[in-house]
């Protein structure tokens, strides 16, 4: 991980940003030396010219430069668009004046490429590195790993307790961590994954015990009964209830946790009412490199997910 790099706006309220930002002589020092300075987009003109606000100046980032690969036709203007009323990284390409006013002329992909090459060169499978949620499919979640560089988190990679969708574990903004999962150097891309770092079942089963009643959240619902998360990397199943629906909160007696099997028999309390806010995530794991990760427990008779990160 490097702070020169953080996902975009992060570096907006920083003191040396603000400095950079606050006089020409400061922006032509930022643009000799080529360092990253963040701005709010204030707008996006007929052409998706971006306007941007730095300090007491207005500075311009043309639609080429706004993002990497829209000058290739590879990135949808929708990414320039969407911009609007938002941090934005950027180099100070020129200090030009338009009407006598300074005008800096600026670059977001630059920027960009900046970043996506020294993750390219220093990053390696199984690190830990952080990114900001940007965007919410039911396939996944687009996050920001740095400059606005984006990257996805598959659905399926979130977490070991399956979701009807990625709000169930994020919402938009979110700082996060997650582990690189592969790198495309040929195609400038960084695959990422995260159930990794929310613990194995026997770091989550460790914080419950037999005779416990807490909540859940359910899950899956099948002819033999229901699957209850109780962590966002543990669940257990349940008997069928009147009280079950899918997505419902429901309060659940622990009956038995059965490491040799990763199972835990539940029975069904009572129904709950929705959560007020979604509980932030526990991360077993918040940096370095993780080599193997393996869900279930030694000498259990279930497989569960493993990760093996090479490189």
């Amino acid at each position: 991980m490097t702070s020169r790099f953080p996902p975009e706006g992060r570096l907006l309220h920083t003191p040396e940003n603000q400095a950079a930002c606050a006089a020409p002589a400061a922006l032509r020092r930022a643009m000799q030396a080529g360092n990253i300075l963040e701005g709010v987009a204030l707008s996006c003109d007929a052409r998706h010219d971006l306007a941007v606000a730095l300090g007491p100046f207005t500075g311009v980032i043309p639609r080429e430069e706004a993002a990497l690969g829209v000058a290739q036709g590879q990135t949808r203007d929708i990414a320039i668009l969407s911009r609007v009323g938002k941090p934005v990284c950027f180099t100070v390409e020129a200090l030009e004046e338009q009407e006598g006013r300074l005008c800096p002329r600026l670059s977001r992909r630059r920027a960009q490429q900046m970043a996506l090459d020294r993750m390219l060169d220093t990053w390696r499978p199984g690190q830990v590195v952080p990114a900001a949620v940007t965007h919410l499919e039911p396939f996944g979640a687009f996050v920001d790993i740095g400059c606005g560089v984006p990257s996805l988190i598959g659905i399926e990679n979130i977490s070991v307790a399956r979701i009807p969708h990625p709000s169930a574990r994020f919402a938009l903004g979110d700082a996060i961590l997650a582990v690189v999962q592969d790198l495309d150097p040929a195609r400038g891309r960084i695959y990422l994954t995260h159930k990794e770092l929310l613990g194995t079942w026997a770091e989550n089963a460790r914080r419950f015990h037999p005779g416990m009643t807490v909540p859940g959240i359910v899950r899956g619902l099948k002819d033999y009964g229901a699957f209850v998360e109780l962590s966002p990397n543990l669940s257990g199943l349940a008997e069928r209830s009147p009280l079950l629906r899918e997505g419902g909160r429901v309060s659940v007696y622990i009956k038995a946790i059965l490491p040799q099997s990763i199972k835990i028999k539940l029975l069904v309390i009572d129904e709950l009412p929705p959560a007020s806010q979604r509980p932030p995530l526990e991360y077993f794991i918040t940096g370095g490199r993780v080599d193997k990760w393996k869900y279930a427990p030694p000498g259990c008779s279930k497989v569960g997910p493993e990760s093996v990160f090479c490189g």
